[in-house]
């Protein structure tokens, strides 16, 4: 879930690129840094099938994942965009930033004080 339509409400084309990249998110961030991106790579097609046409496609696809899971929706490309980068039409990428939940726990897990962290709002429905 995007982090706009679980804080806000607000609920876009975005936000499903947002839950596209989160496939990659943790793994892909983590070995990003490290510059290990290729940890995500099968062995079978890094020993045998790996040439400079599929490394680059390879690097591009974990490139998108990873700009589509940025924290700010204005950050994250369109889905069209998406397609687009993914079919080589566009090679010029932004850099991604680190993404909005890979280092900051969602929530803190205190068993002695146990406390819900969500904002509920209860709306009553009277007729006229």
């Amino acid at each position: 879930m995007s982090p706009e339509y679980a804080m806000q409400g607000q609920f876009s084309e975005r936000s499903d690129v947002f839950s596209f990249g989160v496939l990659l998110l943790e793994i892909a961030w983590k070995l990003w840094n490290e510059g290990n991106i290729w940890g995500l790579v099968d062995k079978v097609i890094l020993e045998f099938e790996l040439d400079s046409k599929n490394e680059k496609e390879i690097r591009r696809c974990i490139h998108v994942g990873l700009l589509c899971v940025q924290e700010y929706a204005k950050d994250r490309p369109t889905m069209s965009t998406v397609v687009s980068i993914l079919n080589s039409e566009i090679s010029n990428l932004d850099t991604p930033k680190q993404p909005a939940f890979t280092e900051t726990p969602l929530m803190t897990h205190d068993v002695e004080n146990k406390v819900s962290l969500n904002d509920v709002t209860l709306t009553n429905f009277d007729g006229r």
